[in-house]
């Protein structure tokens, strides 16, 4: 009788000595991942700072557009992401107040159209004059010299009228940044260093001269380092919404651009079935 009734006092016991020794490992296993954890965050800092073949460095302008018409301002924004600026939109007076008053440490330059709804142009650079003197061209389609003397004499620091090309603003966008001292839009990623207003490509400080669609597809890669692109994806960003042509336009213009780029590149990798990857896994 005792021992059958010891039984269960020992199993009892067997439990209690597992549970202990493995809510020991556990808090052993605990802290281990804890450090672990730290050590691995640690060196991921030392290597977004140190390895600069691993890290994209952009140093980019921002930009904000003030545009009712969406197509056009769609539009306008994807052609100067592709330049290399940090855009904003807006499609009002109200709206691009409020994102001038959460950005106004940020912005460099505002593209401002006239005939907004509500609150139209002139009352919203008069708004912004009164925090920050920062360059703004206003756009519009009212072209005559009083309107546009009118712009000046309310604060404006150049005047585009409607209908223009988008390398005409991008000129007057340079010039402007240039004249407030504020132009730094370059990148580089490892041996890469790109001039985002010049359209220039060095390779470890030589010049590699591009064609247009050669640069906005390398500049498209940098933005989106470490991401796989399907081509699809490429041709929407570099060719346009629109473009017709064959998707394998895509794989000619990456060969032109490694071979300009050379051997020693090896950033840009072939994903099979997928598309392609830029960075540092690449190399």
């Amino acid at each position: 009788m005792g021992t059958a009734g010891s039984r269960p006092f020992c199993t009892h016991f067997h439990h209690i000595i597992f549970v202990v020794y493995f809510l020991a490992y556990v808090d052993y296993y605990t802290k281990i991942r804890e450090y672990l954890q730290g050590f691995l965050i640690f060196n991921i800092w030392l290597y977004d700072l140190d390895d600069i073949n691993g890290v994209c460095k952009m140093r980019k302008n921002q930009i904000m557009i003030v545009e009712d018409e969406e197509k056009l301002a769609r539009t306008m924004s994807d052609y100067l992401r592709l330049q290399g600026y940090d855009i904003l939109c807006a499609a009002d007076g109200t709206e691009a107040l409020n994102l001038f008053f959460q950005n106004q440490k940020d912005i460099d330059l505002i593209l401002l159209d006239i005939m907004l709804p509500g609150m139209d142009g002139y009352e919203v650079l008069k708004e912004i004059r009164k925090i920050r003197d920062v360059p703004v061209i206003m756009m519009t389609a009212r072209a005559s010299v009083e309107d546009q003397m009118n712009g000046f004499e309310r604060g404006a620091d150049d005047y585009i009228t409607k209908p223009y090309t988008l390398e005409l603003v991008k000129l007057h966008i340079e010039a402007l940044l240039k004249r407030a001292g504020k132009l730094k839009n370059t990148m580089e990623f490892g041996n890469i260093h790109v001039d985002l207003a010049g359209q220039r490509v060095f390779w470890k400080d030589t010049y590699v001269e591009t064609t247009r669609k050669e640069f906005e597809l390398l500049v498209y890669f940098m933005e989106h380092s470490d991401v796989v692109l399907t081509r699809n994806t490429i041709l929407d960003a570099v060719w346009g919404y629109d473009y017709v042509g064959d998707i394998r336009t895509v794989d000619t213009l990456v060969k032109q651009l490694r071979r300009k780029l050379t051997d020693e590149c090896t950033y840009i990798r072939s994903v099979y079935g997928a598309g392609y990857l830029f960075g540092r896994d690449a190399s």
